[in-house]
């Protein structure tokens, strides 16, 4: 069986100098997911926020390449999910249990990375000081060799 290494670590955390209060954070389990291919996983991320209508962002990394936007959640099912991901990416934003958890159906290969959850508004710029906790996903191939 073919198996598959997800991490889901580190995270973008909001700073929003206006408040005195504690910063806005995301929280993400830190560690690799390991599922099969055609599996489905869901990626826990749960948010501190003052804001009543908090934007959440979830991205995706591979290797030493920039994170790349997957998905947006305002309330609920609200927010952007582009075309090439909408099928098998999904999440819904939970205002009570204060959590965006991130569910990848029908896994690939392609889907070994780095998923961060993001609270907006978040830091661009500069990817030398935007994680904390980063850890590289391991793949392992069809024969079992990593």
């Amino acid at each position: 069986m073919n198996k598959t290494h997800f991490a889901a670590l580190g995270s973008m955390n909001s700073i929003k100098p206006e408040r005195s209060e504690e910063p806005d954070r995301v929280i993400q389990p830190t560690g690799d997911v390991i599922a099969a291919e055609g599996d489905t996983v869901t990626l826990d991320c749960s948010f501190e926020t003052s804001d009543t209508s908090p934007t959440l962002f979830w991205y995706k990394q591979d290797g030493n390449n920039s994170p790349k936007f997957i998905l947006s959640r305002i309330q609920g099912n609200d927010g952007n999910t582009p075309d090439e991901v909408q099928e098998r990416f999904s999440s819904t934003l939970d205002s009570t249990s204060k959590s965006v958890p991130l569910k990848i159906q029908k896994l690939q290969l392609s889907d070994s990375a780095v998923y961060y959850c993001a609270l907006q508004p978040t830091v661009t710029g500069n990817t030398k000081t935007l994680y904390k906790n980063l850890w590289t996903a391991v793949t392992t191939d069809r024969n079992g060799l990593s």
